[in-house]
């Protein structure tokens, strides 16, 4: 490409990358009913939020945050609550402050933790060779988890950790507070927590197990930025929105 062609290319880049994408009707936050929802950071200088249709797999809302909290993520709730979103569920990571936006304006909302998180995050905790018994134990059930399909998968998991936490439990709480003990009380911890909202998926089929979906979409989204690396803050943000918007419309 010659140096006219390319003047001319950036500053048509430019001119999109100053606008921002057009505003969608509210047919389109009315319509959905199961959602999935996750953030992903750039460079740690901000995230970018984003609201899927779980059953189309297309983003129908996005918006570029300081960070995953609830300060943030509320503001985004309260604008498609206004705007009409009524969901039966959504399928988030388990961040706890995104989960009480989320609760806030849908106190009947179905949260649906994703299997994978709570997968990889009990296997970091417990490490690749636990000391202890329970540890191994633990770390056993851990892998299966994200394996999980069926109303029978479901219920042979339950019995498996009931029966893990009846014998060790005890034995948990009474390590002494250093950080590979202190990890092995925070796997048993995030089970505890995640239990009552870890198998919606198995009693309606339109709930997803997992934000894999939005996963997908994020290493798509990121390779693509890498061939506009050095874009300005501005229209780094501005091209984020309007992959996700081409993305939603495209048929």
């Amino acid at each position: 490409m010659s140096g006219h062609s390319q003047r001319k290319l950036n500053r048509i880049k430019s001119y999109w990358l100053s606008q921002e994408p057009p505003v969608l009707s509210q047919k389109i936050y009315k319509s959905g009913k199961y959602f999935v929802f996750d953030g992903t950071y750039f460079h740690k200088d901000g995230c970018l939020a984003v609201f899927m249709n779980a059953v189309s797999g297309k983003p129908i809302y996005t918006e570029y945050i300081t960070r995953e909290n609830y300060d943030s993520v509320m503001p985004l709730v309260r604008h498609l609550h206004t705007a009409g979103m009524n969901p039966v569920a959504f399928t988030t990571d388990g961040h706890p402050r995104v989960i009480q936006a989320l609760k806030e304006l849908w106190p009947s909302l179905v949260i649906q933790r994703c299997l994978f998180h709570i997968q990889n995050q009990g296997l970091m905790w417990l490490r690749s060779y636990p000391k202890s018994q329970a540890g191994k134990e633990l770390r056993v059930l851990c892998a299966t988890i994200a394996r999980i399909r069926t109303l029978q998968d479901m219920n042979i998991f339950k019995a498996a950790y009931d029966n893990w936490h009846c014998r060790y439990k005890a034995f948990v709480l009474s390590l002494p507070r250093d950080a590979v003990s202190q990890d092995l009380r925070r796997a048993m911890s995030l089970i505890n927590h995640a239990l009552p909202d870890m198998f919606h998926f198995i009693f309606n089929k339109n709930i997803v197990s997992t934000t894999n979906i939005l996963e997908g979409f994020f290493s798509q989204l990121k390779h693509q930025y890498r061939n506009h690396r050095g874009l300005s803050e501005r229209h780094k943000i501005s091209y984020l929105k309007w992959y996700c918007y081409f993305k939603l419309v495209k048929k």
